[in-house]
């Protein structure tokens, strides 16, 4: 059976994800316990069917060999991050990547020393590539 292509993840799939992502491979009931105490008030049915869902679209691999499946991401979260991040830069700032940088540098929480100084760093590695 051939797979569809990973569509972009819901956000109720993303919270499922970072769970994968953090814990590995794991059964729905683990994923389910784990977005319970995150306050993800769903029934374990719901998480089963988006699990089974995110399946068919690709987002996480499933192992039948045991009665509990266990599911896996199917992609490390940087693949996913750069997808995504791609699509926004594309959809919100016609593709541009200074203009995304400008709107993250200005909304919300202004950036610490630290992360400035990260910044700097990442823009030299950058430009020494040019």
């Amino acid at each position: 059976m051939s797979r569809k292509p990973w569509g972009k993840p819901t956000e109720s799939e993303l919270a499922i994800l970072q769970v994968l992502w953090r814990l590995g491979p794991v059964t729905v009931r683990e994923v389910h316990e784990l977005l319970q105490s995150d306050v993800q008030n769903t029934g374990y049915t719901t998480t089963l069917k988006l699990m089974q869902l995110m399946h068919g679209k690709g987002l996480v691999i499933r192992d039948e060999t045991l009665r509990a499946h266990i599911y896996a991401a199917s992609m490390p979260k940087s693949q996913i991050d750069r997808s995504l991040l791609a699509d926004l830069t594309t959809r919100l700032f016609g593709g541009s990547s200074q203009k995304l940088v400008l709107q993250a540098l200005g909304a919300g929480q202004p950036a610490t020393r630290g992360e400035l100084d990260e910044i700097r760093a990442l823009l030299d590695q950058l430009e020494q590539k040019l």
